[in-house]
C-alpha cells in the first residue's frame, strides 16, 4: 500500500498501530522482538532489561519466550526485570500474586537469574512503601532505564495501575484501585469483596522513559478503550492517552480489539472501500443513525457529506441503495423461528420445511437459554417444533456458599419431616459449614458442596425449561468435563467434551441449532462451548448426512448483541412475551439479585436481557421499520 494511503487511512491515529489477524500472531511477534533486543543485547555483552507485565494480555508472548528457551537455546542469563506493579497487601506465595503469575508464566521455565528478578513488593508495612518505591525507581535508573516495556490496557485505560487521574510524571508509588478495575479482578479472587483495595505501580513517567514501550490488547472487549487511547484526546480520565506523547511507542492488537477504530469500522471516512453487501449494510445503517433519520429518507447529500460519495456514485442512486438495505433489514424479521409453514421462504431467515424442526438449543451455563433468547425458546415450542435444550456446564462455581447451606438445611428438615434418618446428612451438612467458615477466597469447594451447587442450577434449569413447555426427556444436562474444575480456570477441551456433544447431536439429528454466540463473554465459557458444538459438527458432517440440512445460529447473552447490520434473523416479542421471559430467567433464583459473577453490570441478568432486546427494537424502528416492544436478534453460522 503507498505510504501516503496508508496515512490517510490512519489520520485519526494518533500514535502507531499494528494489527495481527488474532493474538497468536501478534504474541509470537511481541516474542521475537524481545529475543531479538535480548540476543542483541548478549552480542554487546550487555544486560537487557526490561519492563513486564502480569494478567491475560502477555501469556501468549511468554509463553513464546518459554518455547525459544527450550526449543531454540534462548538464554536470559543477561536479562533484568522489573515488573510493572503488585496487588497491596498480598503474599508472594498466594495464587492471585504476581510473582506466582510471573513464576508459572515465565520465570519457572527459563534461565534466568532469579536476583535479576524485580516485583513491587506486597507483605511491606505501609509505612515502607514509599522508600521501596523510590529504591524501585533508583535501581532502574542505575541500570541505565529499561530496554522495553510491554503493558496491557485495563477497561479503564489504566496502564499499570495507574488509574484514571494518574499524572503524567507519576513515579513508582501506592496507589487505589477503581472500581472497575476491581469488578475485572473479581472472579481471580472469588468475588470483588476479595480484591485489595490498593497496589503498588509504576508511574506513568517511570513507564515514559522506557527506550521502547510495547501496549498489547486482544479481542473485542478491549475495542472501545483502544479506540479512546488511540483517537481520543489525551486526557487524565484515560491515562493510556499519555502515550500519544511517547515518539518510542507501538500499539499491537488483534483484528476485535482494533475493530473500533476509524480505519476498521468507519472506513469509508478515511478511504475508497470494497462495497460488498456487509459493508454497504452496516454504512448505510450507520448513516441513518448518525444522522436520525429513518433509511429511506436519507439522500444523496447524505451520503456526500458523510463520506459516502463512492458507494453513491458506484451503485446509486441513493434512494435504490436505500430501498435494496431496508428491505434486507425487513427480510429478517420473522414470528416463525422455525420457519413458517406453507410460506414463500425466499426472502425469509428460516426455511419453511420441514414444518415442524428438531431443534436443539445449546446453554453454556444453566441459564443462557432463557437470558438470552428465552423469548424464541417460548415460541418455538408453542408452534410445535420439537426442542431440546443441552445445558452444557454446571454453572457450580456460580453459586453463593449460604444458598449451599440453605437447601441442605432444607433437605434435613424434609428428611426429619417424613421419618427418615438425618444423622448422615447432618454430620455432612457441619463439615461443610466448618469448610465455608474457614474458607479463603478462590479456594475450590469441596465435592459435596460442588455437587449441591450443581443441583441447585440443574433444578432451576429444570423448572425454567418446563416453563418454555418442553418434557424432561428433552432436557439434557451434560457436565462437560472441561468446566468441572471447581475453580474459575477451566481445563482445556478434551475429547471427551466433543463426544458427549457427538452423542446428543446423532441422538436428536436436529435440523436446527441454537448456540452462544457471545464471546464478549468475561469467563470464556461461551466461546469455549460453542467451538466444541462446531468441532463435533465438523465431525458428523464427514459421515451424517442429517447435517447437510442443519442450521447453526448464534444468540448472544447476557453481555452484548449483535451490531444491526449483523443481525440476520430478529425475532419480535410482544409485552406478553417479554413477560413470560422475565418470569422463565426467574426460575433461576440463585442468579437473581447479586450473582456471583456479574460482570461489570451492575443490571439483574433479567433487566439486562430486557433492556437489550428493546434495544433492539428501537434501532430497527429508528431505520424506519415496524415499532415492536423487543426483539431477539440471531446470525448464522456457515461451517
Amino acid at each position: 500500500m503507498p505510504r501516503l494511503n496508508l496515512l490517510e487511512e490512519t489520520r485519526y491515529e494518533k500514535l502507531p498501530v499494528t494489527v495481527y489477524p488474532d493474538q497468536q500472531i501478534a504474541s509470537v511477534e511481541v516474542a521475537r522482538r524481545i529475543a531479538t533486543l535480548i540476543k542483541s543485547k548478549q552480542q554487546q555483552n550487555e544486560n537487557a532489561v526490561l519492563g513486564l507485565a502480569t494478567g491475560v494480555t502477555p501469556i501468549k508472548v511468554y509463553a513464546e519466550l518459554v518455547r525459544l528457551h527450550r526449543d531454540e537455546g534462548l538464554s536470559f542469563k543477561n536479562v533484568i526485570t522489573f515488573n510493572l506493579d503488585e496487588y497491596y497487601p498480598m503474599k508472594p506465595d498466594a495464587v492471585q500474586s504476581y510473582v506466582t503469575f510471573m513464576n508459572e508464566n515465565l520465570f519457572d521455565h527459563i534461565d534466568i537469574d532469579k536476583a535479576n528478578v524485580h516485583i513491587p513488593d506486597g507483605t511491606l508495612d505501609v509505612d515502607a512503601v514509599a522508600a521501596f518505591c523510590l529504591n524501585y525507581e533508583k535501581q532502574i535508573e542505575e541500570l541505565g532505564g529499561l530496554d522495553l516495556q510491554i503493558l496491557g490496557i485495563g477497561r479503564t485505560g489504566h496502564i499499570g495501575f495507574n488509574e484514571p487521574g494518574s499524572a503524567p510524571n507519576s513515579g513508582t508509588r501506592l496507589v487505589t484501585l477503581d472500581d472497575l478495575t476491581r469488578s475485572d479482578a473479581s472472579r481471580d479472587f472469588g468475588g470483588k469483596e476479595n480484591v485489595p483495595t490498593k497496589a503498588i505501580t509504576m508511574g506513568i513517567g517511570t513507564i515514559f522513559k522506557a527506550r521502547e514501550i510495547i501496549l498489547m490488547a486482544w479481542n473485542q472487549k478491549k475495542a472501545p478503550i483502544i479506540k479512546k487511547a488511540v483517537e481520543g484526546e489525551i486526557s487524565g480520565e484515560v491515562p493510556a492517552t499519555y502515550l500519544q506523547l511517547s515518539d518510542h511507542v507501538e500499539f499491537i492488537l488483534d483484528e476485535d480489539a482494533a475493530s473500533e477504530l476509524t480505519r476498521f469500522d468507519t472506513p469509508w471516512l478515511v478511504k475508497d472501500c470494497v462495497w460488498d453487501n456487509q459493508l454497504k449494510k452496516k454504512a448505510v445503517i450507520w448513516l441513518a443513525l448518525e444522522l436520525g433519520k429513518p433509511i429511506l429518507k436519507l439522500t444523496e447529500e447524505d451520503y456526500n457529506t458523510h463520506g459516502m460519495a463512492q458507494l453513491a456514485v458506484e451503485q446509486g442512486p441513493a434512494y435504490n441503495i436505500n430501498i435494496d438495505i431496508f428491505n434486507q433489514i425487513q427480510h429478517t424479521i420473522t414470528g416463525w423461528p422455525g420457519g413458517k409453514p406453507n410460506a414463500d421462504d425466499s426472502q425469509r431467515p428460516e426455511r419453511a420445511n420441514p414444518a415442524r424442526k428438531r431443534s436443539i438449543v445449546f446453554s453454556p451455563h444453566p441459564d443462557d437459554d432463557v437470558i438470552s433468547m428465552g423469548g424464541t425458546f417460548i415460541r418455538l415450542v408453542d408452534q410445535g417444533h420439537d426442542v431440546h435444550v443441552a445445558y452444557q456446564t454446571s454453572g457450580n462455581t456460580a453459586v453463593w456458599d449460604d444458598d449451599v447451606l440453605r437447601y441442605v438445611e432444607f433437605a434435613i428438615d424434609f428428611n426429619h419431616s417424613i421419618g427418615e434418618d438425618t444423622a448422615k446428612l447432618q454430620g455432612l451438612y457441619e463439615e461443610m459449614r466448618k469448610f465455608i467458615d474457614s474458607k479463603l477466597p478462590n479456594q475450590i469447594d469441596t465435592q459435596e458442596i460442588r455437587n449441591v451447587k450443581g443441583f441447585i442450577r440443574k433444578t432451576e434449569a429444570i423448572s425454567g425449561a418446563r416453563y418454555a413447555g418442553l418434557q424432561d426427556d428433552h432436557i439434557h444436562f451434560m457436565a462437560l468435563p472441561f468446566y468441572e474444575t471447581g475453580k474459575t480456570k477451566k481445563n482445556t477441551v478434551g475429547e471427551a467434551d466433543i463426544q458427549l456433544t457427538i452423542d446428543l447431536l446423532q441422538k436428536v439429528k436436529p435440523q436446527q441449532i441454537f448456540a452462544a454466540g457471545d464471546f464478549a463473554d468475561p469467563h470464556g465459557t461461551h466461546i469455549v462451548c460453542f467451538n466444541i458444538i462446531v468441532a463435533a459438527l465438523n465431525r458428523l458432517k464427514e459421515t451424517e448426512e442429517w447435517v447437510k440440512d442443519c442450521w447453526l445460529w448464534m444468540y448472544r447473552g447476557a453481555w452484548h448483541e449483535f451490531a444491526t447490520h449483523e443481525i440476520e434473523m430478529a425475532v419480535p416479542l410482544s409485552p406478553q412475551e417479554v413477560i413470560r421471559k422475565r418470569n422463565a430467567i426467574f426460575k433461576h433464583q440463585s442468579q437473581k439479585d447479586t450473582p456471583v459473577f456479574p460482570g461489570d453490570d451492575a443490571r439483574e441478568f433479567w433487566v439486562r436481557a430486557e433492556d437489550r432486546n428493546r434495544d433492539t427494537a428501537r434501532l430497527y424502528d429508528l431505520l424506519g421499520l415496524a415499532e415492536y416492544e423487543a426483539m431477539e436478534a440471531f446470525v448464522r453460522f456457515k461451517f
